[in-house]
């Protein structure tokens, strides 16, 4: 990987054996590495030992989850923040594991769209909740710096699975909520 970001950077026309570049081939490759090391976790297995048998019937939800990726398009950075809230249905999971699988899934390359659904689905397949949402609020930088070059533009998504899906009033009260 170091080869190719030398001659990425001899590309872009620079001299990468000039003092400040000397060490960028290494530094690119850690990051890169530490960004998308997404990819070699497994999300069922992230939150399996923590799953537990609880009556709790109410609404659980994390707010405000701080989240940073790359844009598979530009590989450039969306950063902002997911809200996750689930339905138990005799089974809850650790709150901390929640917020780890949305770094887990943010730590690939990713669309805002993907990111959400895979968020949601997963908590819908592995907890057999009554119901999943997922709602990001993100900047992209390939929108800001390059292409229409549009600062502080939001990018919103959202999933919603079961009673979300099908009661307005249960995603009424969690969009209320994450407000």
């Amino acid at each position: 990987m170091e080869e190719l970001i030398r001659r990425l950077l001899l590309e872009l026309g620079e001299d990468p054996s000039r003092e400040g570049l000397k060490k960028t081939p290494a530094r690119v490759k850690d990051s890169l590495r530490f960004l998308t090391e997404g990819y070699a976790q497994d999300p069922k297995k992230l939150i399996e030992n923590s799953v537990y048998s609880d009556k709790h019937e109410e609404m659980v939800l994390i707010k405000d989850i701080p989240l940073y990726s790359l844009c598979e398009h530009h590989m450039l950075p969306f950063f902002g923040h997911a809200h996750v809230a689930y339905i138990p249905n005799e089974k809850i999971v650790g709150i901390s594991k929640i917020a780890r699988m949305v770094d887990l899934f943010a730590r690939r390359l990713q669309v805002q769209e993907r990111l959400t659904n895979q968020i949601a689905n997963t908590l819908m397949e592995t907890l057999g909740p009554k119901g999943v949402a997922c709602v990001i609020e993100a900047e992209h930088l390939c929108m800001q710096m390059r292409g229409v070059q549009k600062r502080g533009t939001a990018i919103i998504t959202s999933a919603m699975l079961g009673a979300f899906r099908s009661r307005p009033e249960t995603r009424a009260e969690f969009m209320n909520l994450i407000k």
